[in-house]
């Protein structure tokens, strides 16, 4: 790695997370040459931005028609808005899962269609264990498995909170190749 090391503080769990995952994304993406796939993002993206879409025709409705004559217009885009933040915390919930890279492992012979990899984390508030899923879904059989591992954040910062890739690099791979090999040998 020639960046300069990331370096965060060791109480802040989120910090920790967000170091963590950005590393695993690096070498699924740099290191393994995946291609990062964006669609979960642009759907987060689509539903926030037609509630503010609507919060917009509010505002420019409410400007060319004063409150008492846009009172039902701004009813219907702020309950509009309201039920498109639900909706947005039930995709976060149900849909993303807490993933922050889907990637897709092209097929060399462009006959097959994509495997997708998928990782997510878990690195609860007050707890010092970093809990990694990557997943695998076969492009032909469609076909999923999983490993995760648990270990805690220590093992991956030092003492001043700054980030040892060249110790996290090696179990990202690992699982990787081993989610590899069990897919050949079925």
């Amino acid at each position: 790695m020639d960046e300069k090391p990331v370096k965060v503080d060791k109480w802040d769990s989120c910090a920790l997370k967000n170091a963590l995952d950005d590393g695993a994304k690096q070498v699924v993406v740099d290191k393994l040459g995946y291609h990062e796939s964006h669609n979960l993002m642009d759907g987060r993206l689509l539903i926030c931005s037609i509630a503010v879409g609507f919060a917009m025709f509010a505002l420019i409705w409410d400007y060319f028609h004063p409150f008492p004559l846009s009172r039902n217009v701004l009813m219907l885009c702020v309950i509009s808005y309201f039920l498109l933040m639900g909706v947005l915390t039930a995709y976060l919930t149900f849909v993303e899962k807490g993933i922050f890279l889907v990637a897709e492992e092209k097929d060399r012979a462009m006959m097959d269609p994509d495997n997708i990899w998928r990782l997510s984390s878990t690195l609860r508030k007050y707890d010092d264990t970093y809990t990694l899923t990557v997943s695998y879904v076969d492009g032909k059989t469609k076909l999923e498995r999983s490993m995760s591992i648990s270990k805690c954040v220590a093992n991956y910062f030092d003492e001043n909170g700054t980030f040892c890739y060249e110790l996290f690099e090696p179990v990202v791979i690992s699982m990787c190749t081993n989610l590899a090999s069990s897919k050949k040998m079925q």
